[in-house]
C-alpha cells in the first residue's frame, strides 16, 4: 500500500502550497541525494565482496534473487590479569577508513587461557571436520588454518609466553577446537612444528 493511502490528509497538506513555502522540496531533493549517496556505496561494497559469498536463488515464481554472505563480525571482551579488558575480533568482516573488507577466511573466535604452567589456546572451528584442520606452532605463536570448499578459517594468534610446541596436546570436538602447550623451561628456541590433532 503506498504511504499516501495510510497518510493521505498528511501528504494533502506536505503537497500544500503552505508547506511548499517552507522549501521542503529542497528536503525532496536532499533525500534523493541521500538515496543515490547510499545506493552507490552499497555498490562499492558488493563489488568488493568475493565470489564465494554471492548466490543466485531460484524463487518459486521462477525469478531469480542475489544473496550474499555469510558475513561474520563479532568480538570479545574479556579482562586480563592485569585488570584491563582485553577485546579481541573474529569473522570474515574487518573495519577500515575505507569501508568494511570481506575476507575469504573467516577468523575463528579465539579464546587464549594462561595458567602456571601451561597456555590453553580455545577456538570455534564449527562446520569442519578433523582432518580439515592444519595447526602449525612456534614458541610464541600458533597458526589455525581450514580450507575446504564450505568453510575457510585462518588465524594467527600469539602467545602470552614461550611453549613446548613438540609437546602441545589437542582435542576437537563438536566444532570446538582445544591446543594445550606446557610453558617453556629452557631458553633455547624450537623451530616451527606442525601439530597432530588427537
Amino acid at each position: 500500500m503506498p504511504p499516501e493511502d495510510d497518510n493521505s490528509e498528511w501528504f494533502r497538506k506536505w503537497r500544500s502550497p503552505f508547506f511548499k513555502s517552507w522549501g521542503f522540496e529542497d528536503l525532496d531533493r536532499m533525500m534523493e541525494e541521500m538515496e543515490k549517496i547510499l545506493e552507490n556505496e552499497f555498490k562499492a561494497f558488493t563489488a568488493k565482496i568475493p565470489r564465494d559469498y554471492v548466490k543466485e536463488r531460484r524463487l518459486p515464481d521462477g525469478s531469480t534473487v542475489r544473496e550474499w554472505g555469510p558475513f561474520v563480525y563479532g568480538y570479545s571482551v574479556k579482562i586480563g590479569p592485569d585488570g584491563k579488558p582485553k577485546i579481541r575480533e573474529f569473522g570474515n568482516v574487518k573495519p577500515s577508513l575505507t569501508g568494511p573488507k570481506v575476507k575469504e577466511e573467516r577468523e575463528p573466535l579465539v579464546d587464549i587461557v594462561e595458567t602456571n604452567g601451561e597456555i590453553h589456546v580455545v577456538a570455534e572451528l564449527p562446520g569442519v571436520d578433523k582432518e580439515e584442520i592444519q595447526l602449525h606452532g612456534t614458541e610464541d605463536s600458533l597458526t589455525i588454518s581450514v580450507d575446504n570448499p564450505q568453510r575457510k578459517y585462518f588465524k594467527e594468534v600469539r602467545l602470552p609466553a614461550k611453549v613446548k610446541v613438540k609437546e602441545a596436546k589437542t582435542a576437537y570436538k563438536n566444532g570446538v577446537l582445544e591446543v594445550t602447550f606446557p610453558k617453556a623451561d629452557s631458553e633455547k628456541k624450537p623451530k616451527g612444528e606442525p601439530i597432530n590433532i588427537d
